[in-house]
């Protein structure tokens, strides 16, 4: 059975100042210290990136940023931040296609599938997220509208094997509303997900991918999405934004799995 090292990042979306966001690492890393078999990232604002990036260097802590943009290395996008960018300031990874960017800022699948190739581009990690609006999973379309999302992100791929991406699963539905999916309505969706990618790049490709939850996570209920032999990690929002209650969350992701191991995030630095 392939290892798949779990991965949890925590979406901080538009909190915390610079300085608020810097106490929080200082206050986290000696929680994860002790710590193995999980990789832990925080994506923070924009404005606190090279700050955290810098107080997070040389610790077991990674740095995603929240969006990149779909065009660049450089060029006249007013407010676009492109991903060399996020590179040159100690960024690994990047959370691409989140619902709300999708939902709020009218993000299609081909933007989605853009960024993907321009963070690969620069050598970051793309988290991507899919998932369904309540009305698409009431009218039975959950796995399709899943479906056609990941087409667009296989589509961004030209060597599957060799371009390092990680998949979250993130039911709109189930986003800050504090109804999280039940653990075995995750499962089902990420079995499908894995089946989906099987059969675009192969059983070795399909093994090995990563890919997280997301939707309402808690400390209280990380265990059972967890022990889901498809979930292999959580991207977390509101539980992220307290030091002590992440670390309490990572602490119970961690105690339930083997452990041995490198995750990708080590071969990106």
């Amino acid at each position: 059975m392939t290892h798949r090292v779990p991965l949890i990042i925590g979406n901080w979306k538009m909190h915390k100042t610079v300085a608020e966001a810097v106490h929080y690492v200082t206050v986290i890393i000696p929680h994860l210290i002790p710590l193995t078999g999980c990789e832990i990232g925080v994506a923070p604002a924009f404005t606190a990136l090279a700050a955290v990036s810098a107080a997070a260097a040389g610790t077991p802590l990674h740095v995603f940023a929240q969006d990149v943009a779909a065009e660049g290395p450089t060029g006249a996008f007013t407010g676009e931040v492109a991903a060399e960018m996020l590179r040159d300031v100690g960024c690994q990874g990047v959370i691409i296609g989140h619902s709300e960017r999708r939902r709020y800022y009218g993000e299609t699948d081909g933007v989605v599938a853009a960024k993907v190739r321009r963070a690969l581009e620069a050598r970051l990690l793309p988290a991507v997220c899919v998932g369904e609006t309540l009305s698409e999973r009431e009218a039975n379309a959950a796995l399709d509208v899943v479906e056609r999302q990941l087409r667009g992100i296989a589509d961004a791929l030209t060597d599957a094997a060799k371009q390092p991406i990680v998949l979250a699963y993130e039911p709109v539905w189930a986003i800050g509303t504090g109804r999280a999916a039940t653990p075995e309505l995750a499962q089902a969706m990420h079995r499908h997900i894995r089946a989906v990618w099987e059969a675009r790049f192969g059983a070795s490709a399909a093994a090995t991918l990563r890919i997280l939850y997301g939707g309402s996570v808690t400390a209280d209920n990380i265990a059972g999405f967890i022990a889901q032999p498809d979930v292999d990690g959580a991207l977390v929002g509101g539980a992220s934004l307290s030091p002590d209650g992440f670390a309490q969350l990572i602490r119970r992701s961690c105690a339930l799995t083997s452990g041995d191991g490198e995750g990708v995030l080590r071969s990106v630095e």
